[in-house]
């Protein structure tokens, strides 16, 4: 059971509806819709369209499988139900050394998939289901690619998803419900029933907001803390992972300041550092973490370098050298880049560049982190960049692919 009593275990409520219209009425409750600070690094095999092992170490963690040679695959979130979205899971392959995009098909039958995950084995894609009764889709990569089937996450509107480095369990984040789930993947990749759902209860919700907004659920670098960032209660919390039953017991609360709307949090390849992107007060966070204790603590507020005007964060990438950090700037349209310094401990910011879109939600490297893919949820785009592997500097790779309503794009 979560210590203190501050999270119940509930089914969750509503108070969802707005996220999807978020990029054209306001970013203060903006989905999201990223792969986890766990990213993958290495690419499928030949007859699957998915990546290989985290990054980041962990216990239990899956071998990666080899790399094929040609295209590599994309995936594309996007929203089934709003006018001009998507109609499920979009299909496309890059070039892995210009970074062009072309189109090949949609995977159907996967209802508002607005972020994507990938197993550590490479064989199965995972979405949510943004939707009032949320869920969690699984989907076997192949020739031809199969929904597995979905299955609920207990709460509301779902922004959120990864996958545990052991590979048996699926961590789920429900913005409209302010709660977390857990589901077991078996051996096939399906997904089983809940075994967890934990709502955020206390602290109560920050100002401007009525209630808990989960926003991300991710892994630890240790791998036996989960850690869940709260856009609504301004808190990050830390869950030790029982890998036998798939259930959460809350161990410490990281608190940002009051108002700051934490939305995503990322982790220094070495482990003992994160980042943590405040979507409402416009700043992001150097974070100390403990391993052993799983316990984060946040720095001060500093700059996305996006200066006067409304503009919000959205998500945090750091490079697999731990010498870059990359900010994707909503409002202000641009992707900020700092110098990763005093072993992780510490950001200075670099320069910002425009994204070539409009409202970056997510961004994710390619697997050899040669190029950086934005999702640009307004104007239907993904804008791809090749990254100076000395300097950390973007450069813009051609014009930007149109994709309906792009929320996630997942290089492989």
């Amino acid at each position: 059971m979560s210590s203190g009593g501050a999270a119940e275990r509930s089914p969750g409520g509503g108070g969802w509806s707005r996220r999807r219209f978020v990029g054209t009425v306001t970013a203060a409750a903006a989905v999201a819709a990223i792969p986890a600070p766990v990213s993958p690094r290495t690419p499928p095999p030949p007859d699957a369209a998915a990546p290989s092992a985290p990054s980041e170490p962990a216990p239990d963690s899956v071998s990666p499988p080899a790399r094929p040679s040609g295209p590599r695959p994309l995936f594309l979130g996007t929203y089934t139900s709003v006018e001009g979205g998507g109609r499920g899971i979009g299909l496309a392959t890059y070039d892995a050394a210009t970074g062009r995009i072309t189109a090949a098909g949609t995977i159907t039958g996967v209802a508002d998939p607005s972020y994507l995950a990938v197993h550590p084995d490479g064989r199965m894609l995972y979405a949510v289901d943004e939707r009032p009764e949320g869920g969690v889709t699984a989907v076997r990569l192949a020739k031809r690619n199969k929904v597995l089937g979905t299955r609920g996450t207990g709460g509301s509107g779902p922004c959120h998803l990864s996958v545990h480095p052991g590979g048996r369990w699926l961590l789920s984040a429900n913005y409209g419900s302010g709660s977390v789930a857990v589901h077991p993947i078996d051996a096939s990749g399906a997904l089983g029933e809940r075994t967890d759902l934990v709502t955020h209860s206390r602290p109560g919700p920050g100002p401007g907001q009525q209630g808990p907004h989960a926003h991300q659920f991710v892994t630890g670098p240790d791998g036996g803390h989960v850690l869940a960032v709260d856009l609504g209660t301004d808190t990050v919390y830390t869950y030790r992972l029982d890998v036998a039953e798939g259930t959460l017991a809350e161990v410490s609360q990281a608190h940002t300041r009051p108002g700051a709307g934490p939305r995503h949090l990322t982790f220094h390849p070495e482990g003992r550092f994160a980042y943590l992107a405040n979507e409402v007060d416009n700043t992001v966070v150097v974070c100390a973490y403990d391993p052993a204790t799983g316990r984060l603590t946040p720095g001060d507020p500093q700059p996305t370098g996006t200066g006067a005007g409304t503009s919000y964060p959205a998500q945090m990438l750091v490079t697999s050298d731990g010498a870059y950090a990359y900010l994707a700037n909503r409002g202000h349209n641009s992707l900020t880049r700092y110098a990763v310094e005093a072993d992780g401990a510490r950001l200075r910011l670099l320069d910002t560049v425009p994204v070539g879109g409009d409202f970056p939600r997510q961004i994710a490297f390619s697997p050899d982190e040669r190029l950086l893919f934005a999702a640009n949820q307004k104007s239907g785009t993904v804008s791809v960049f090749r990254v100076d592997r000395g300097s950390g500097e973007l450069r813009l790779s051609g014009e930007p692919f149109a994709s309906p309503v792009a929320v996630c794009a997942l290089p492989l």
